[in-house]
C-alpha cells in the first residue's frame, strides 16, 4: 500500500504543474483504470488455469466479478484519496461515500454468498424429472427465505449506510426501528406489500404451491413459473400469464394438482346408445391404454356411471404421469374410441328412433302420432 502511495505522489509531483482539479482527475482515473486491469488480468488468469479443470469453482467467480471489481475499485480509491490534493470538504464527502461503498459492498457480499450457498444445496435436487416433488419443495422454500433474507440485508445494509452521514443519521436509525422485530410486525399488519412478504414466508413454511405445481386459479389452468417477494407468476396453458398477489393463496381457495404427486387420474366421459357392448368397449380401452407412451400403467377403468334418456353414460378412468400427459392421454383416448365405434360398433353411437302409429280413425279427425326416444 505503502509503495501504492508513492507511486501517487510520484505522479502528483510530475504533473504539479497542472491545476489540482485536473490533478485529481487524472489521478482518479489512473487508479479506476489500473483496478479494472487488475481485475481483468486476474479473471483472464483463474479463466485458463481452472475454467476447464473445475467449471464450478470457476463459475464463482463469473458470479462474483462485478462483486470483485467494485471491491478493487473502491479499495484504489481508500489507497489513494490521502495523497490526493483534494481540498478538506471534497476529502471529507468522499471519504463518507468511500465508507458508504465498503458497507454497499459488505450487504452484497452476503447477498452474494447466501445465493452461491442456495444453488449449490439446490443442485442435489433435479427439477426435469418425472418425480420431483422433493426437488420443487427444496426450491420453493430457499427461494422465498432468501428473498425475504435478501430484503432485510438490503434494509440494514442502508440503514447502516445513511448513518455515516450526520445529517441524515436520524433516518437510518428510523430505518433501524422499522426493520426491528416489533416494527416488522406492526408493519406487516399494516402494509400490503409488507403483508405479502410474510405471505411469502408462510407459502415456503406451508407450501401450497410450490414451483412448476399445476393449479386453477380464477378458472384457468397453469403451472407456477415464479414465486416472487410479492406476487405469484401462472403459466397458463395457452402461454398467457397471469400474476397474482401471494396472499391470495393464503386467503383464498384454489386447485393444485401436484400438491402431493404429480400423478394424476383424468376421466373420459363417452355417451353411447343401450345396445352398446360395455365389455367390448372396456376391452378396447385397455388395449389403446397399453399402447400409448402416456399411460403410467396404474389406473385402467371403464364404468357405465349414469342412464339418460336417449343413452347411456361411460366413465373412462386412466392415469399419467403429469397433468400434461393426462389431458393429452384423455384426447388420444377419446379420438381412438370413438374412431374404433365408427369403424366397429356403429349401432353403438347415441341416435334417436321414431315410431309412427297410425289409427283407423280419418286423418282429418286424428293424424298419425310420432315417438321419438
Amino acid at each position: 500500500m505503502d509503495s501504492i502511495r508513492s507511486v501517487v505522489i510520484a505522479i502528483k509531483d510530475w504533473v504539479d504543474w497542472l491545476p489540482d482539479p485536473i490533478v485529481v482527475m487524472l489521478i482518479l482515473t489512473l487508479a479506476v483504470t489500473a483496478a479494472l486491469a487488475l481485475h481483468n488480468w486476474a479473471y483472464q488468469l483463474m479463466r485458463r488455469l481452472i475454467a476447464h479443470r473445475y467449471p464450478n469453482t470457476f463459475s464463482l467467480f463469473s458470479q462474483t466479478s462485478n462483486l470483485t471489481k467494485l471491491a478493487l475499485i473502491t479499495l484504489a480509491m481508500i489507497i489513494i484519496i490521502p495523497v490526493t490534493p483534494l481540498q478538506a470538504g471534497t476529502a471529507e464527502i468522499l471519504t463518507r461515500l468511500l465508507s458508504m461503498a465498503v458497507i454497499g459492498l459488505i450487504g452484497w457480499t452476503t447477498i452474494v454468498i447466501l445465493q452461491i450457498a442456495a444453488d449449490t444445496y439446490l443442485r442435489r435436487f433435479r427439477l426435469d424429472v418425472d418425480d420431483n416433488l422433493l426437488a420443487r419443495k427444496h426450491n420453493t422454500q430457499i427461494r422465498i427465505l432468501l428473498r425475504a433474507v435478501d430484503g432485510i440485508i438490503v434494509l440494514v445494509t442502508i440503514g447502516f449506510a445513511l448513518m455515516t452521514i450526520p445529517s441524515v443519521r436520524q433516518y437510518g436509525i428510523s430505518l433501524f426501528a422499522s426493520a426491528g422485530i416489533a416494527g416488522i410486525a406492526a408493519g406487516l399488519a399494516a402494509r400490503p406489500v409488507l403483508s405479502n412478504l410474510m405471505a411469502g414466508v408462510q407459502l415456503a413454511m406451508t407450501q401450497p404451491i410450490r414451483l412448476y405445481d399445476a393449479v386453477i386459479v380464477e378458472g384457468e389452468y397453469g403451472t407456477v413459473e415464479e414465486i416472487g417477494s410479492t406476487f405469484v407468476t401462472i403459466k397458463l396453458w395457452d402461454l398467457r400469464r397471469m400474476v397474482v398477489p401471494l396472499t391470495y393463496f393464503i386467503e383464498k381457495p384454489f386447485q393444485n394438482w401436484t400438491r402431493e404427486s404429480s400423478l394424476l387420474i383424468g376421466n373420459v366421459m363417452l355417451y353411447v346408445d343401450y345396445c352398446a357392448p360395455v365389455g367390448v368397449i372396456r376391452d378396447k380401452l385397455y388395449e389403446i391404454l397399453k399402447q400409448s407412451d402416456k399411460w403410467d400403467g396404474n389406473t385402467a377403468a371403464l364404468q357405465v356411471t349414469e342412464f339418460k334418456e336417449g343413452s347411456m353414460e361411460l366413465r373412462c378412468l386412466m392415469s399419467a404421469r403429469s397433468p400434461g400427459l393426462t389431458y393429452d392421454l384423455r384426447c388420444e383416448v377419446r379420438e381412438k374410441l370413438v374412431d374404433f365405434l365408427q369403424r366397429e360398433h356403429p349401432e353403438a353411437l347415441p341416435h334417436s328412433r321414431q315410431i309412427s302409429i297410425k289409427t283407423n280413425l280419418p286423418d282429418k279427425i286424428l293424424p298419425p302420432q310420432t315417438v321419438v326416444f
